[in-house]
């Protein structure tokens, strides 16, 4: 199962949010979490499991660095197979990122450069990942600040090719693609018309801000207009698919960011309103 996500809005849940939530149960339909917060087990992943018996939930990790050339950390996969077989989540993702090189980590979710041998090397990183938690797992794309040399293929083209040879699905996050087209000079629509609708199982949006001339994904601001319309027009394109509001910097009270969601959650109604996607 790829994911047992309904088509609808969902949010985001971060640590400062999780008594508030617990509490009141607001009307969200779906929420996700980042999987790492939750490998200590522990108040936190107690929190997790009430509010999953209540919610659907989907599972986001952020450290696995599946695109490393290091071999994957058996620790983190043991981890992330106990908290999916306690959770029970709708759906499973990973960052299409890498992360460490030899003994250093970074604390970021790199690019990665799409050269000769790149497919290999991911499809047997997703295929170990997949055989560990024994379900397929979503991929999503990542934000990058500079463009490589060389490449031979599109990210899309890239995403295409591993759903193609390994059975995993796509998370598009729409803020990324949009922040590559700020920075490379690339054309976010035309990427997003190369990607199957029947691979995507789920799409992001959040907010960028600028630095210094660049733009950065820093999930800290209100979704801008223009990643809006690449929604609208995905929606529009593809049909209804789960859609979620991440804010993870910048973070706004419970009330202020149920607002933001509910705001969303129309504007996703009303941009598949002339659709014959059915999104309940």
């Amino acid at each position: 199962m790829l994911s047992n996500l309904p088509n609808a809005t969902g949010l985001g849940l971060r640590a400062p949010h999780v008594v508030e939530v617990l509490a009141q149960r607001p009307a969200v339909a779906w929420w996700e979490v980042h999987s790492e917060n939750y490998f200590g087990g522990g108040e936190p992943l107690a929190a997790l499991c009430r509010l999953r018996a209540d919610y659907p939930v989907s599972l986001h990790g952020i450290g696995l660095g599946i695109g490393s050339l290091s071999p994957l950390n058996p620790q983190h996969l043991a981890q992330l197979k106990q908290l999916v077989a306690r959770v029970e989540p709708a759906a499973v993702s990973e960052h299409l990122a890498w992360n460490r090189h030899a003994e250093r980590y970074f604390n970021d979710l790199l690019p990665i450069p799409r050269l000769t041998g790149v497919i290999e090397h991911l499809v047997e990183r997703i295929a170990q990942v997949q055989d560990v938690l024994q379900r397929p797992i979503l991929l999503e794309n990542v934000s990058s600040y500079v463009g490589f040399s060389g490449q031979l293929m599109s990210e899309a083209e890239l995403m295409a090719e591993l759903v193609r040879r390994t059975g995993c699905g796509l998370l598009v996050d729409l803020n990324n693609f949009y922040v590559n087209a700020l920075n490379l000079g690339l054309d976010a629509e035309q990427e997003l018309a190369r990607i199957e609708g029947n691979s995507v199982y789920e799409i992001h949006v959040a907010g960028f801000e600028w630095f210094e001339g660049t733009a950065i994904d820093t999930h800290g601001a209100p979704v801008s207009t223009e990643v809006l319309a690449l929604l609208q027009s995905s929606l529009q394109r593809w049909g209804a698919k789960p859609v979620l509001l991440e804010r993870d910097t910048n973070l706004p009270d419970f009330s202020s960011l149920f607002e933001e969601y509910c705001s969303l959650d129309q504007y996703v109604n009303k941009s598949l309103s002339n659709t014959s996607g059915v999104y309940a």
